[in-house]
């Protein structure tokens, strides 16, 4: 794997809109309106848990068999699953959490790591269905996934993971930044993030923790051969957070895998080309 330098402008594409609705995903174009709901921010369905040491946030949406859909970490929130949360609403029940320091989810004390992650997600999906899950992840929200299928194998059916290939320290290093300039990039985004925080005084603190966990962490094959349910592995040809040497040797660790590369797609795929990424989704969700 050669090493390389992800900057914050790579982590996602960058440009500035305004938008009708209250919510706002980071880098948002004015094209890229990707639902009417205010996914993340819905005063009409959201609901606490209380996980640990922090009030998790979550919404519910439709009827049917459960499915957990996983945000990306960092910058990520959850409209920006918003097009995914839309379809499979009519099908499926949607169970929509922001992950700590994210959105109206409380920061909490307890040190980053995906074991806490996944803990977080499965008291959000036990106070909602005590049936077993499928779980879609992007990014940080595929790595937990794939660490909640490690922990609780007997409750997840299948994962489908965007953007979450295997992690060795040292090989690509995620800078520092601070919210300020973020603003520079998307203001109305961390006018939003901040708005929706319980906790906004924790809020850089816990971006420098999280980018120092992020870096820190070996994601490699004693988790991937650990998780025995079907897992779609999607990777963007152009990804610069999980280049695509990573994501194929996720997909060769994960003993029952299979593997999709969205041509010319950065790191949020779905957000470049949803069709493309849907087209793959939508098979292996109706395969039983």
């Amino acid at each position: 794997m050669k090493k390389s330098l992800c900057l914050l402008p790579l982590l996602l594409s960058i440009s500035i809109s305004s938008f009708a609705s209250n919510v706002h995903y980071f880098g948002q174009t004015g094209n890229d309106i990707v639902s009417q709901i205010s996914y993340g921010n819905n005063k009409e369905v959201g609901d606490y848990v209380k996980s640990d040491d922090a009030n998790i946030y979550y919404e519910v949406y439709g009827n049917g068999e459960p499915i957990l859909v996983l945000h990306g970490g960092g910058f990520g929130c959850t409209y920006e699953m918003g097009r995914f949360i839309d379809l499979l609403s009519k099908k499926y029940q949607v169970i929509a959490p922001s992950t700590r320091g994210q959105g109206k989810s409380e920061i909490g004390t307890k040190p980053i790591t995906y074991k806490q992650k996944a803990d977080d997600m499965m008291t959000v999906v036990n106070k909602v269905t005590d049936k077993s899950i499928i779980i879609l992840g992007f990014s940080d929200g595929g790595y937990t996934a794939y660490k909640i299928a490690s922990l609780y194998p007997d409750r997840v059916k299948k994962i489908i993971s965007i953007g979450a290939g295997e992690n060795i320290p040292a090989t690509r290093k995620f800078i520092q930044v601070k919210l300020e300039d973020i603003a520079k990039f998307d203001k109305r985004f961390v006018d939003e993030k901040i708005a929706l925080c319980p906790e906004p005084e924790k809020l850089q603190d816990f971006l420098n923790k999280y980018f120092d966990f992020f870096n820190s962490e070996l994601i490699s094959k004693e988790l991937f051969n650990s998780i025995k349910c079907p897992v779609l592995v999607i990777g963007g040809e152009l990804d610069a957070n999980a280049p695509l040497d990573t994501i194929i040797n996720a997909y060769k660790m994960i003993p029952n895998a299979q593997l999709a590369i969205i041509a010319n797609a950065p790191h949020q795929a779905f957000i470049t080309n949803f069709e493309a990424v849907w087209a793959n989704i939508k098979p292996f969700l109706d395969n039983k």
